[in-house]
């Protein structure tokens, strides 16, 4: 009995670190749609420069898994969560200086790559760090579960945060926006004393994070894949409909949330049970039929409906290779793995939003979820090759 109850208390703990994480993560959320309208609509720039404004903040968070892995490790997850969420705090009020500078465009949207910077910095150190405290919570073998409930709450806060982003914009401004988006990671400060601390590992021995990669990164490589199709539902699904004259555009992310989350909710263990790569190989072939229901769609049903299994693929890759990461490495070093492992998501990301702005200004938006489709195909081939080459390596 006693077993059960100390579960008990592990899991609520982490339910209440995952609704933390929801609250604080609707600041990333918000502003992904209301990005490339304020600088396509309010400062008069081009697509490549709105993808350009979403885009610079996952490299922010590219170039820093490596550091929010290592302080996660070596200092404790808690201190990398609190880091992250001033980060969210500070990037959303620079952000909101720039809603303040639309007679200066080029001065305002400088302004706003300053704070997209600081928001992907906190992106880094949060989404790191609570992975980390999850895990160090409930232990490695249930990694899995770990993964798939904070992407939940990740992808449940950007279903929720494309409307309510595009409705604040239409009512606030995007300064407006911007102070909105910032009190949330302060509630976040204030709820995250009544998680407890798990324990850091200082003083172990660490090898260089391209050694760490070195081991992880094919699984990289795969979520990388993954991630263009929803960087580009991000990104241009708003953009997509307008230019089309369709109603609806603030429910793309909505769409694919509800496909998220449904997914995480409900087949979360599955990794855990059958392995992440048999897992990933399904999961890729959904993501790419919902992407190119998207791109071929004659009317806004289809695309929606293109979004919402976009959302079932994506759902299970990051927590299904995850999982495959967090048994390659040694405990004092999961920290950094997973950071490195993160960082190719957020190359997708990163690259995704200008690369697919200028097709997109050459040959229309639909072109960028054709891509997301045929990069989806690619990452369920390499996982298909993956998981052959470990049967084989196991029988």
């Amino acid at each position: 009995m006693a077993f059960r109850l100390t579960g008990d208390c592990e899991q609520a703990r982490l339910y209440l670190l995952v609704g933390i994480l929801f609250i604080s993560y609707l600041c990333v959320a918000i502003a992904l749609p209301v990005v490339p309208v304020f600088v396509t609509r309010s400062l008069g720039l081009g697509n490549g420069w709105a993808g350009l404004g979403v885009g610079i903040a996952f490299l922010a968070t590219i170039l820093t898994r490596g550091y929010a892995g290592g302080l996660a490790d070596s200092r404790g997850a808690r201190l990398a969560v609190q880091c992250g969420l001033a980060f969210y705090v500070a990037g959303a009020l620079i952000s909101l200086a720039a809603g303040l500078s639309l007679r200066a465009p080029a001065a305002a949207f400088a302004i706003l790559v300053v704070g997209r910077l600081l928001i992907g910095l906190g992106e880094s150190l949060v989404a790191v760090g609570v992975i980390a405290w999850g895990i160090g919570l409930v232990g490695p073998a249930r990694s899995g579960r770990v993964l798939a409930l904070i992407g939940a709450a990740i992808y449940g806060a950007l279903g929720l945060g494309g409307p309510v982003g595009l409705l604040l914009l239409d009512h606030l401004g995007f300064a407006g926006t911007m102070a909105v988006s910032a009190v949330l990671p302060l509630l976040g400060l204030a709820a995250i004393g009544s998680v407890p601390a798990v324990a850091a590992h200082p003083g172990r021995e660490r090898p260089p994070l391209a050694a760490v990669i070195g081991r992880i990164w094919v699984h990289g490589l795969i979520v990388c894949l993954q991630g263009m199709g929803f960087a580009a539902i991000g990104s241009f699904f708003t953009l997509y409909f307008r230019g089309l004259g369709w109603d609806h555009a603030g429910l793309g992310l909505t769409a694919f949330g509800c496909g998220f989350v449904l997914v995480r909710l409900v087949f979360g263990h599955l990794p855990d049970r059958y392995g992440g790569l048999a897992v990933a190989v399904v999961s890729l072939a959904v993501e790419a039929i919902g992407q190119l229901l998207i791109w071929s769609a004659a009317d806004p049903t289809v695309a929606l409906i293109g979004a919402f299994m976009t959302g079932l693929g994506c759902s299970m890759i990051f927590p299904a290779m995850g999982r495959e990461v967090v048994h390659l490495v040694a405990p004092h070093l999961r920290g950094t793995a997973l950071g490195g492992f993160s960082a190719f998501q957020d190359l997708a990301y990163g690259l995704t939003g200008p690369l697919a702005g200028v097709l997109a200004d050459r040959a229309g938006y639909g072109s960028v979820f054709l891509v997301g489709g045929v990069t989806a195909v690619c990452g369920f081939l390499i996982a298909v090759v993956l998981r052959r080459g470990k049967m084989v390596t196991v029988g």
